[in-house]
This record gives C-alpha cells, structure tokens and sequence, in this order.
C-alpha cells in the first residue's frame, strides 16, 4: 500500500480567528495586577467584565467574595480616546491589550487606590464609597499615592507633581528644562529591554520622591508616519539603535518642601575589577532598578557593555551613595526582575550565578543548587518569595524562611500538600521551600500571610488565594476558552533535550500511513518560552493550525530562559545559528519519533524574533524549509536599541561581523521558498524599516516575496479584522506554498 497525503476533513469549524480577535488572545476576562495588602485581608485586582469585554475594572477581594470598586463606565469624563501620548507609549512597553483601568496604586495599607482613565485622575477607597475625581493640571500618567494616602504623585508634560486627595494644593516637584528632559518615566530602553517600568518612587514617609530625570538630547530622533493617512504629520521617536547614544538618567530626590538632591552615583564601573572584552565600556548608562525602602533610596547601575551591574544604597540629604553588591560576567550580566532587595530588617535579596545555575542569595543563605530562579516576587514578614524553575517547563512559587517560622508549603489550588523542604542549612536552620504544587507556570502577589497565586496549567489558568498556607478562596476567571481545545504531546528532543510540543489535529490517526505537512511555530529566541506546561494562547492557535491538517511543532531553544547561563549566553555573538541549528534538530528528531511528519512539506512562522527566525529558516536552510511567514521581524539588528542587542552582538562599530552574521539583509540573495512578511506600520519597537529593507532587498536580488503591511498597527497588534484576517491569510498562504 502506498503512503497518502493527510487532508483536513470539510467539517464546519467554529470561527476560532474570530474569537482569537475578539477575545484579545483570550487575555479578557483573566484577573491580574495583584497586590496583597500587608495585613493579607484585602487583595485587589485589574479584570474586565468578560472574555470579550475589552474595558478593565479595578475590584477589591475581601472575605472570601469580590467587589467591584470602579468601572469607567460609571465615571463619566474621558475615555480612552484621550489618553495622552505618554501613556499610550508605556502601554504599549507593557504590552497592554484592554482599556479603561489597566493598572493602578495603592497606599501602604491597600485602603487607598489611584488610577487613571483617558488621562482623568480618580481615586476610590477599598472600604466602600464611590470613586472620585481629583482635578489635575494635565492628563495624568502613572499616578501613585503617597504611603499615608494623603496625596497623590504623577507625571503629566514631562513634570511630576503632587496633589492632595482632596484636589488641593497641586504643585510641580520638578519640571522639564527644555522638550527634550522628562521627569518621572521609564526612557525607551529602561522600559522596553530591561524591564524597569517605572520612574518615581515614594519615600516611606511620605514627604519625598526619588525621581528619575531623562535627557534625550543625544538620543537621534526617528519619524514614523503613517503612509495610509498622508495628512498627519509624523510621529518623532526618541530611539537608541545599537552603537548609538543612550539618553542621560540621573536619579533626583524631590522634597515636598521643594528641596532637591541629586544621586552621585559613579559614572563608570571599577576597572580593577570590570571583566574584559572585545568591546569594554565601564560607563553605567542603565539605571536597571531604583526604589525607596525602610533603609532608604537605592539604585542598580549597569555599564553600557552589561558586564558590570552595581547596587547601591544612598544618602537622600547629601546624595552620597555606598556600594551594596556588585554582579559581573564575562558575557552579561543578566538582571533578575524583582532584585535586588531588601526586606524590612534590611535582608537583602541579590542574584546569585554560581556554574550555570542563575540563582539568588537572601542574606548568607543561597537558593538552592539546581533551582533556576526566574523572578523575585516581594518579601512579606521576612519571608521572601520568588519563582523559579527545576525543570524549564516549570516555574514554581518558592518562599524563603528563617528558622522558627514555620513556611508557607501548604497546599496549593488542587489542594494537595506542598512538598518537603529543600535547601535547609544546618547551621542556621534556614529553609527554601516550594509553595505551588501543580505541574505548570505560576506566579504570585504576596501580603500578610496571604498569597494569591496565578496558575497557567495543562487545564487552563486558574488564581487561588492561600492564607497560611491553605486554601482560601478563588478569584474568577472570565475568560473565554478556545474553540479549539491544545492536545499537545510534550516533548525533549535532540542530544540538547529541546523542549517542544507537538500538536496533531484531533481527527488525526498516527498509526496510519497519511502523511502530514509540517508547521515549526517557535518563539525561539530570549526572554520567552512556548513549550511550557501550560496553554497559553498560543497553543491554541497552534492548535487551530493542526485542526487544517498540519502537524505542528513549538520548540524551545537555546538562548530562551530557564535553563541556565550557558544555554543562555550560546547565542552571544550569532542571534541566529544556534537558534535555528535547534529548529532544525527538533524537526528531525520529531520526525524520528513521529513518522507522518512529512519532511518534504516544511513551513515556518512566527512574530518579532520568531519572525526573525522564520525569515533566516527560507534563507540559509532551504533544504529543510519550503515556505515563511514572518510578522514583525528584526531583519537589521542595527536597528534595534542599545540595551537588548549589544548584550548579544557587542557595539556595532568593535565587532560589526557579529551584526554582518546575525543581518538578514545581506541574505536576500539566497531566498528560493516562498515567503510572506506582514508588519504594522505604526510599530515603534521593531519598526517597519526592518520589513522594507528586506523586502528592498530581495527586490534588487530578484526574488519574489509577499508583503501585508499593517496600516495604524503597533507591534502588540489588537485590531479585531486585522488579527482574524491575518490568521486565515497566514492558513492561505502556507496551504497554497506547500501545495495542499
């Protein structure tokens, strides 16, 4: 009997790219935000009303119920039409896919909550009452009240000011010296590639802020028009492209007196102990974490070649600075979200690299050996939580405890029990211990003896409230679920043990002979990872591509997270080759084990990085790729900031082979698979110059290509007929390419 070609049955599909839109990838409806108030009695939270309700709401979960403190429906005044550029710009940093209230602050107590709607400030108190309106002297952005809950800072204009609860006394603390100085906001970079969002911090008592002040006057200025509407006027984009100047960050406290001091940190780091390279530059131009504690300011500097990150801690009436602790590496120095910290006895909390394990140390006691940490949550009650990962598909919740305190490990949203302690040290009697049990990827928010615990599992998404330890209550999540439901076989591939699933449709029989065409979907590159244990939105689209008749494969590589400093730093100096060298093995080693995978019809597609990775698949592996799409794809790592892509490639002007071997651009030449490459014109994070050079180029070397451009679309793409359509035109293109 001779092998056949697999063909999807004709069967009347619901229309999943149309609920994939309109849900906004299935993200409405889900809880987030968290915070936890000290005591562990109150915890409120960001949801919109459903999972197709785009507008968010703030609510307050409180005696095992929730309560809904202020939806912008009911408020009157601006909506999101008038949101100011300056917040339009940090949600789209934060990748924010909803409107209305999509964040917001609180006091110290979590009795105070302040929040902006189309650029009105309100506030509502989490004992009951309606919200209000404090009148400001511009559009708000990113307010946050002080400790005590007497008055609220913002930013508006490039100024931050403060105003009182009651709308009195609003008055500026610190205002921009020309239009090119903003006070109080995460520059481009900060915000972007190294995951600081935030750019003023109060002082515990209330009576000053420490702020940061950014000078974009070295930064050159990029234009992005918008070719669909001739008449408007381009927008002017501060942009750091590697090798190009930083903006200048200095730290400021701002005294509600009016009192000012500037933070003296160094402007270079120690060269006696700075590690060489092939590129050095000791300069710190990050400022990579900055708050205000108990023990006072305090700021993380990094050097503009990443080798080299300093904590220190400041004087807030001289502005004189001490070291705290000092992180080097040889490749990067790779900053750990949420350290350094420092809890309420002064305990820090610092990461900690030891062999190829990213790990942390709070105080003497490092985490234990083998445990990849991934995020520092908070301290509560000296008990310090954090998430981190034995196995990469898993990320796990961990507390640490000093002896005589017995630790969270109670059981977690199944109930079961939490497992034994690990990492004890005898001599002190100090313990890590894991709090979620379930296999998955969970986070957390921590308050009190209080944890509400995120949960995305092989069932769904799921957020328990723990109190000491036991189940407490659930938050609701309204999300809708997939009409097409992730039956991924989880796989380790390859002498690397690549992580990967890999999804068949449902009306699909391995043990027959058909022969199915075979779709690589990869993220691929740092900072993500797809082939979790957990469905995300992505498995379900993986998912609705399988039910056409593909077989397709998510694998992880290396450069993503999870698996420590080597399987991190391999990509240093080539963004591309390692990664997709890893593609190439998952595919054939899948295809061993899976015998209808059928090799000779091999298509590939993918966003931002996976873009990246679909277009070098076309280009340099023909042989094993027939056809690309590619969305939003850093073609020209030139022209991508400073921070994120000098930590792989070096400064472009020291090493430009490493950006020669990592372009696309001068691959043109070699395409011979069909290809397709759709990016939104309004992107400011990889611009649409990637995509047109690139097609500009394999234009001049005569090789036929398709471009989607995205007319008023930004890189996180939210347009409701744009994302639909985008699927359906992606299933066309693929099917038409490898002849189905």
């Amino acid at each position: 009997m001779t092998e056949s070609t697999a063909a999807a049955p004709v069967r009347a599909l619901p229309d999943f790219p149309r609920a994939f839109a309109r849900t906004r990838r299935f993200s409405l409806g889900v809880p987030g935000h968290f915070t936890v108030s000290p005591d562990g009695e109150r915890v409120l939270f960001v949801r919109t009303g459903s999972g197709t309700d785009p507008v968010g709401c703030l609510w307050l979960y409180e005696d095992g119920g929730e309560r809904l403190l202020a939806d912008p429906a009911g408020l009157g005044g601006p909506g999101d039409d008038a949101l100011p550029e300056e917040e339009r710009v940090r949600r789209e940093r934060a990748r924010v896919l909803s409107s209305g209230v999509v964040g917001y602050a609180t006091d110290r107590g979590v009795r105070l909550a302040v929040f902006a709607v189309g650029g009105a400030l309100w506030a509502v108190r989490t004992r009951g009452g309606a919200p209000w309106r404090i009148p400001t002297a511009g559009p708000v952005v990113d307010p946050r009240p002080s400790p005590d809950g007497s008055s609220v800072a913002y930013v508006t204009g490039g100024a931050v000011r403060v105003v009182a609860v009651d709308g009195g006394g609003d008055r500026a603390l610190a205002e921009p010296e020309s239009a090119d100085v903003v006070y109080g906001l995460a520059d481009h970079v900060s915000a972007e590639s190294i995951g600081r969002t935030r750019g003023f911090w109060w002082s515990p008592a209330g009576d000053a802020l420490l702020v940061a002040r950014v000078d974009n006057t070295p930064v050159a200025r990029w234009y992005l028009a918008d070719p669909a509407d001739p008449a408007t006027p381009p927008r002017v984009l501060r942009y750091p492209a590697a090798g190009s100047a930083n903006p200048g960050v200095t730290l400021h406290v701002l005294r509600l007196d009016g009192g000012r001091t500037v933070l003296r940190t160094p402007a270079a780091a120690d060269a006696g102990g700075h590690p060489a390279g092939a590129w050095t530059d000791r300069r710190f131009e990050y400022v990579t974490a900055a708050g205000w504690d108990a023990h006072g300011p305090y700021a993380q500097l990094q050097t503009r070649d990443q080798r080299t990150a300093q904590w220190f801690g400041a004087d807030p009436e001289t502005g004189d600075v001490r070291p705290l602790h000092v992180l080097r590496d040889d490749a990067w120095v790779a900053l750990t979200p949420g350290a350094p910290l420092r809890t309420g006895s002064g305990t820090t909390v610092v990461a900690d690299v030891r062999d190829d394990v990213r790990g942390i140390r709070v105080g003497d006691a490092p985490s234990p050996p083998g445990l990849q940490v991934r995020e520092v949550l908070g301290a509560a009650d000296e008990r310090v939580y954090f998430t981190a990962s034995e196995e990469p598909t898993e990320t796990h919740v961990w507390v640490y405890e000093g002896a005589g305190d017995p630790v969270d490990g109670g059981p977690d949203d199944a109930g079961a029990s939490g497992p034994a302690a690990d990492g004890v040290d005898g001599r002190t009697g100090t313990a890590f211990r894991r709090v979620s049990e379930r296999p998955g990827v969970h986070t957390a928010a921590v308050g009190g003896r209080t944890v509400v615990l995120d949960s995305l599992t092989p069932d769904g998404r799921s957020v328990t409230v723990l109190r000491d330890g036991s189940p407490a209550g659930r938050i609701a999540v309204l999300a809708d679920e997939p009409s097409v439901r992730p039956r991924a076989a989880r796989l380790s591939l390859g002498a690397r043990a690549l992580r990967a699933h890999l999804h068949l449709p449902s009306w699909y029989d391995p043990a027959s002979r058909e022969r199915l065409p075979v779709l690589l979907s990869p993220y691929g590159g740092p900072g993500m990872q797809l082939a979790v244990c957990g469905h995300g939105w992505w498995s379900a689209v993986a998912q609705w591509f399988a039910e056409q008749g593909f077989a397709v494969l998510v694998a992880d590589g290396r450069g993503t997270p999870g698996r420590g400093r080597a399987w991190e730093v391999a990509v240093r100096g080539d963004r591309l080759g390692p990664a997709l060298e890893d593609q190439v093995d998952a595919l054939h080693a899948a295809a061993e084990r899976y015998p209808g995978l059928d090799l000779g019809r091999v298509a590939v597609r993918g966003w931002s990085y996976g873009g990246y990775l679909a277009i070098g698949a076309v280009l340099h592996r023909p042989d094993v790729f027939h056809a690309a799409v590619a969305g939003a794809a850093p073609t020209d790592r030139r022209l991508y900031d400073t921070h994120w892509e000098e930590r792989f490639l070096g400064h472009p002007d020291v090493e430009p082979e490493n950006y020669v071997r990592s372009s696309l651009l001068t691959e043109a030449h070699r395409l011979t698979r069909p290809l397709m490459l759709v990016h939104g014109l309004a992107d400011d994070n990889v611009v649409a110059a990637h995509t047109l050079r690139l097609s500009a180029a394999l234009l001049a070397a005569g090789r036929p290509h398709t471009v989607l451009p995205l007319p008023g679309v930004a890189h996180a793409v939210t347009r409701e007929e744009v994302v639909s359509n985008h699927l359906r035109l992606e299933l066309d293109f693929l099917t038409s390419s490898l002849g189905r």
